[in-house]
């Protein structure tokens, strides 16, 4: 079971819970894409600040990983990865060992990577909804929506 945000690890700063979207890394690769097939979507997501965004720690790797590493693109994968922390601000989650825990329980449950059942044990500790790309895995299976979805 995910612990409340009220029981989180003593000195962790509290986050704002519901009504927020948890971004995955997918969407935020997405909104620098045009190319991809919710680019659009996303793209409106991530500009959008009337909405609350957050992302977890763990996303900065990921877009850093697909846009610097993959894409050979370096100064973008700097700019995308500025953009989060400017968008999320507040709502960057960190792993913590809770955390840990929960996600490990949800990726047996869920047959999930690690990295996508952090994203659903972030989403439903804050109430939050998760937003992906990943169809096949998180969007089929009613752990997230796709970024048209949530626009």
């Amino acid at each position: 079971m995910i612990a409340p945000a009220t029981e989180m690890e003593a000195g962790a700063e509290m986050k704002a819970v519901g009504e927020g979207l948890l971004l995955d890394a997918s969407v935020w690769v997405a909104s620098w894409s045009p190319e991809e097939q919710f680019a659009e979507a996303a793209r409106e997501l991530v500009v959008d600040t009337r909405r609350r965004a957050a992302a977890l720690d763990l996303t900065l790797y990921e877009v850093a990983n697909a846009i610097g590493g993959r894409r050979r693109d370096a100064v973008g994968a700097a700019k995308a990865c500025r953009s989060i922390e400017l968008r999320c601000r507040k709502n960057l989650v960190r792993v913590e060992p809770g955390l840990i825990e929960v996600t490990a329980e949800l990726s047996v449950e869920h047959g999930l990577t690690a990295y996508d059942a952090a994203y659903v044990a972030v989403a439903r500790r804050y109430d939050w909804q998760l937003v992906s790309t990943d169809v096949e895995d998180l969007v089929s299976r009613g752990l997230a929506i796709t970024p048209d979805a949530a626009v």
